[in-house]
């Protein structure tokens, strides 16, 4: 088993954060990853992606053309990266600011309103973890339950966000698990 995600969206999304969330859980699991960040001078506002690996072999190269699947974050992201997702792959759509839809027939498309929901639950950041949780419930490249572990882990000298993002990545794992019922 190989898995490649692309998670991209505009610096100060929590970006490169969600991909590291996955990153952490899928080595937890013990398994293969390779986390590979990118984004503009910038920072907030600009451009960011990172890419995440995740095997149950070793890695020949953390560099992907073609992913499994594709998290965006905004527009800009959706138009960018939509074309190079794998047939048959995922692509999670952050419906709260991006009205457009998939053009492609060929890979899932799973709508989240991350922002929306993030907001609904208290956490004006959390859209980033609603999406992780929706992510990987779509893939089931690592247990929801590892990656709600890791939030203590990352958040443990601000406990105060611990409960609200794990309602984010709860939540959104319920919006994806509800999706895929309507497309597969």
């Amino acid at each position: 088993m190989q898995r490649e995600v692309k998670f991209a969206g505009f610096g100060g999304q929590g970006i490169l954060s969600a991909g590291h969330f996955l990153a952490d859980a899928a080595l937890e699991e013990g398994k293969e990853v390779a986390w590979v960040p990118s984004y503009g001078p910038e920072m907030r506002g600009g451009t960011a992606y990172c890419t995440v690996v995740i095997a149950d072999h070793p890695i020949g190269s953390p560099v992907v053309n073609t992913p499994s699947d594709l998290v965006a974050m905004n527009r800009p992201s959706l138009e960018k990266f939509e074309p190079t997702i794998r047939e048959g792959g995922f692509i999670l759509v952050n419906s709260t600011l991006i009205p457009d839809r998939v053009q492609r027939k060929d890979v899932h498309e799973i709508l989240v309103p991350a922002n929306d929901v993030a907001l609904k639950l208290g956490n004006n950041r959390g859209a980033n973890m609603v999406i992780l949780g929706a992510y990987v419930a779509c893939s089931g490249v690592v247990s929801l339950e590892t990656v709600v572990a890791q939030v203590p882990v990352t958040f443990a000298r601000k406990p105060q966000f611990i409960e609200s993002n794990i309602a984010c990545i709860r939540e959104g794992a319920k919006i994806a698990k509800q999706a895929l019922e309507a497309v597969l």
